[in-house]
């Protein structure tokens, strides 16, 4: 520039060159995106992995079910998940089966009674008064009575217990039991120190029983209550066949049976640290036991050979029976009944799986036992086999010996 004569000259400007905001935006935006981005990403393979990448876009159904024993299936983490892939999701109300039978069961999907008697009571009220139900049979689990090892070998000493010919020979886990001796040993009254629990280092001088759940609601209970009739009134008339025997049997065994804790608690309080003080023969379910042992060698790596099983010589087939009440819960049953994944997981937490034709599928819980390293129980044998009573002396029977009211069994009055 020229101002005049003289040129003038423009001072020096020093240029600073920021650095575009824009720019810090998008790297800010990215640290702080990014591990959400990952997150995400990881879930997204989850759910395609487990097969559930659809589910938030799927409708869930809460299906309300109401059982006892059973109810270890539905609460397994495995099953919810595998249920979930099918847009299925359980709620429990648990409750002893025959509680289940002679309850108010309108409020829900299905039921699942742990025998045969309560499920015939259940399906007998329903098609009298023609609502809606359809029966699966998915798996079944033996009676047993669970006890501790000092107990089982007091047992044996007396030739009141053998060990199965399948148990490890050094430290069983499974023994037969005569149930004859033992009754009889409970209805003299004979203490535990009279037959040498002090021998295996022990002392209790209680008396023998097997403590079983409360009659008037569990399965459990009922089933062997019908075993020990049976038992005691000798094989040649196995079950009663009219009121008056019914009855007289009841009144016969009521002082063998020693009942008190909630079907829920008894096999919690076995497998607690005082259960052998508090109730060292208890009745129970087989796969309670398996179930536990799985998951206890899972976590120790190894075997728990303080508690044992006895399984009685004679057996009652006892059929838990999956009740729809809607369509709803038909769908249900047929999964668990017929799903591969859902039928490999019930026989991995115990339960011997059925075919299609109601009898044990194989021995694929025997290969799942001898995969983890648990000793496989007799899955078959020369065992006493015999069919429940019939549902309408068995009621009386479980009326006279729990001092409740017997059940009506044939719409609304006594079968």
């Amino acid at each position: 520039m020229v101002i005049g004569e003289r040129p003038v000259v423009e001072e020096p400007r020093l240029a600073i060159r920021r650095q575009s905001s824009s720019l810090w935006s998008r790297r800010s935006f990215l640290v702080a995106f990014l591990p959400v981005l990952a997150a995400v990403l990881t879930g997204v393979t989850v759910l395609a992995v487990s097969g559930n990448i659809l589910l938030p876009f799927e409708r869930v159904v809460t299906l309300e079910g109401k059982m006892a024993s059973k109810r270890d299936f539905f609460e397994d983490e495995e099953v919810q998940r595998l249920l979930m892939k099918h847009h299925i999701r359980v709620h429990i109300t648990s409750s002893g089966s025959r509680d289940v039978a002679i309850g108010d069961i309108s409020s829900y999907d299905f039921v699942f009674p742990s025998g045969q008697p309560a499920g015939d009571l259940i399906t007998s009220q329903r098609a009298a008064k023609n609502q809606y139900v359809k029966v699966h049979r998915p798996f079944v689990s033996p009676i047993v009575l669970a006890t501790y090892r000092e107990y089982a070998e007091t047992l044996q000493d007396e030739g009141i217990a053998t060990a199965q010919r399948s148990s490890v020979q050094n430290q069983p886990l499974y023994y037969v039991l005569d149930m004859g001796k033992f009754l009889e040993s409970i209805h003299q009254e004979t203490r535990w120190e009279k037959i040498g629990i002090q021998n295996h280092g022990i002392t209790n001088a209680n008396r023998i029983v097997a403590q079983s759940p409360d009659v008037c609601g569990s399965n459990s209970a009922g089933t062997y209550l019908a075993l020990v009739a049976f038992t005691r009134h000798g094989k040649g008339d196995e079950v009663p066949d009219s009121d008056q025997e019914a009855d007289d049997r009841a009144r016969e065994i009521k002082p063998l049976l020693e009942q008190g804790l909630p079907a829920a608690d008894v096999f919690r309080t076995y497998i607690s640290p005082e259960g052998k003080g508090i109730a060292p023969v208890v009745v129970a379910y087989e796969h309670q036991y398996l179930s536990y042992q799985v998951q206890y060698r899972a976590e120790s790596k190894k075997l728990d050979s303080e508690r044992v099983l006895l399984y009685p010589a004679s057996q009652f087939v006892t059929q838990p029976q999956f009740i729809a009440l809607n369509r709803d819960g038909d769908r249900l049953g047929e999964l668990i009944t017929r799903d591969p994944e859902l039928r490999q997981r019930a026989m991995e937490l115990g339960f011997r799986i059925l075919d299609p034709t109601g009898e044990v599928a194989g021995d694929q819980l025997a290969r799942f036992l001898q995969q983890r390293h648990i000793p496989v129980p007799s899955m078959a044998g020369d065992n006493t086999r015999s069919s429940m009573p019939r549902l309408r002396f068995l009621e009386r029977m479980i009326s006279i010996v729990g001092d409740c009211p017997a059940a009506e069994t044939e719409a609304g009055r006594p079968e």
